[in-house]
């Protein structure tokens, strides 16, 4: 496990670098995302029951869609817990007022690793061709209500896109659970910019990989 710490130095208070906080949030994102940001919206039935339920909340969580999909998580910072935590919407798209922020204590899995929480920051580390890509993100909200629970993180200063990305579990009615991976993205910078057919590419293998990350199917 990787070393975790708690600060207000370094990634802990970096601002994130794009201006729609939250926007992964909007009902109508996929008809007006932000200007200049391009959105996506993907979601995949992970089976139903209560167990099910349970078990893919566990590994949302603890960043098991993430290392699911093949990426490194490193650099963790637990951050202040003040930061930014997202605006709540009614269920017709409009808000509803700010969630509610702490700094209240960490929780942790059954493996000591701290579950993801509103402030945390940390780099994701993926290998694109021979290139080794690290991805500097921080959690901007998360979402724990009794029947829908995930969170969405921003991008920080070196992550070669801006914008952001949210993965959302629901355990609907029928019993049915569902995860939903909704994002805006565009390129960081202009030498981003000239790569971007291999990174649409490299994000759609990415997200597709996201979606197999905590299907039953690919349990150990």
């Amino acid at each position: 496990m990787n070393a975790v710490r708690r600060g207000r130095d370094g990634a802990s208070e970096s601002p994130v670098t794009y201006g729609a906080i939250g926007g992964t949030q909007a009902a109508d994102l996929l008809q007006y995302p932000p200007h200049g940001y391009k959105p996506m919206e993907r979601s995949v039935r992970l089976g139903s029951g209560e167990e099910r339920w349970e078990t893919s909340k566990a590994a949302l969580m603890s960043w098991g869609v993430q290392r699911g999909a093949g990426l490194k998580v490193t650099n963790v910072d637990l951050g202040t817990g003040e930061q930014y935590a997202g605006i709540r919407y009614n269920e017709d798209g409009t808000p509803a007022g700010m969630r509610e922020t702490g700094g209240g204590e960490s929780v942790f899995n059954d493996e000591g690793e701290p579950l993801i929480s509103n402030g945390m920051s940390a780099v994701l580390r993926t290998k694109v061709g021979p290139i080794m890509v690290d991805a500097p993100v921080r959690i901007v909200y998360v979402i724990d209500d009794p029947k829908r629970v995930g969170f969405a993180y921003g991008t920080l200063h070196g992550h070669p896109e801006s914008g952001e990305e949210s993965f959302v579990l629901e355990h609907r009615d029928d019993d049915s659970v569902w995860l939903t991976v909704r994002s805006f993205s565009r390129p960081a910078s202009f030498g981003w910019r000239l790569l971007a057919p291999v990174a649409s590419t490299v994000r759609k293998g990415i997200t597709a990989k996201y979606l197999r990350a905590l299907h039953p199917i690919n349990a150990a």
